[in-house]
């Protein structure tokens, strides 16, 4: 395990790094990331901004405004969503831990927003459940 971890869109026109550690990784199960990413869930790497920074193809970086506190960033080529910004979650973004490449310092810790889960879906692990209001809150 290194210090960094690398990653990219789909087509490699947009590359990233961070530095380790990651303050945490949680699949989240709102309806915003699932219509989002068109999958039951995504799998987000939360880091300090201060620890990401894009490495290349900045220019092929587009920004959408995804509600009144959020912003989501994806390629412009290929179409791969990549980061998330809240004003929930100042100072830090999230990554879709699917656009890394490297081997990250931690697996997933928990389901967020689990109360929002598409009912199709059927989740079999032991890893905490977190929904609610705020999507993070204890589903005990």
């Amino acid at each position: 395990m290194t210090d960094r971890a690398l990653g990219s869109c789909s087509c490699g026109a947009v590359k990233f790094e961070i530095a380790l550690p990651t303050k945490w990784i949680a699949h989240c199960h709102c309806s915003m990331c699932r219509r989002a990413h068109g999958a039951p869930f995504v799998t987000w790497v939360g880091v300090d901004a201060a620890a990401f920074r894009v490495t290349g193809g900045g220019e092929s970086l587009g920004r959408h405004r995804s509600s009144p506190e959020a912003t989501r960033s994806f390629c412009t080529t290929c179409g791969s969503p990549l980061f998330f910004e809240s004003s929930r979650w100042p100072g830090e973004i999230h990554i879709a831990r699917a656009a890394f490449a490297s081997e990250l310092d931690k697996a997933p810790l928990a389901h967020v927003f689990f109360s929002d889960k598409a009912p199709w879906v059927d989740v079999r692990d032991d890893l905490p459940r977190r929904g609610g209001p705020t999507g993070v809150e204890p589903l005990d």
